[in-house]
């Protein structure tokens, strides 16, 4: 079975001599009453062949509703999550208006084993939070890249 590989951008921005990182809140039924430890960085799965900076502004994109900045990338060691996939991030300065998200949506049986179909937006909130905060906040396998980012920007 091939490796799967996703790739997201880390967007960060610098507040009162602070950083702060953005996070999106995943979206439909499973996701809905979770909080902490739910949150990621907007990433998805990247197609077979595809250029993997490439496919973590595409899914910047389909996320969040925005465009990806247009450069200064730093990319971040990829990192393998539970499951297995491996997640390659880069991080990169920019700003993002959370009132302003705008994410695709993806179907699903619900509730399951109805038969019907429902539609759901695969971000439901997205959300500045400080290093400290994020750290809370992010799933568990995306928290090295975090500590990445921290120890690159100097951030703890």
């Amino acid at each position: 079975m091939p490796q799967k590989h996703s790739a997201g951008l880390l967007l960060f921005r610098e507040v009162a001599a602070d950083l702060e990182v953005l996070l999106v809140h995943p979206g439909g039924p499973f996701w809905a009453n979770k909080d902490d430890g739910a949150w990621s960085i907007p990433k998805g799965e990247a197609e077979a062949g595809e250029d993997l900076l490439e496919a973590a502004k595409r899914e910047f994109t389909e996320e969040t509703g925005a465009a990806a900045p247009a450069e200064d990338f730093v990319p971040l060691d990829p990192v393998r999550q539970p499951s297995g996939k491996i997640v390659h991030a880069w991080a990169v300065r920019g700003d993002f208006d959370v009132a302003m998200l705008r994410s695709n949506a993806f179907a699903m049986e619900w509730p399951p084993k109805s038969g019907r179909q429902e539609q759901f937006v695969e971000v439901d909130r997205a959300a500045w939070f400080s290093v400290r905060a994020a750290e809370q906040k992010l799933i568990k396998g995306q928290r090295p890249i975090l500590s990445q980012f921290a120890a690159r920007f100097g951030q703890r």
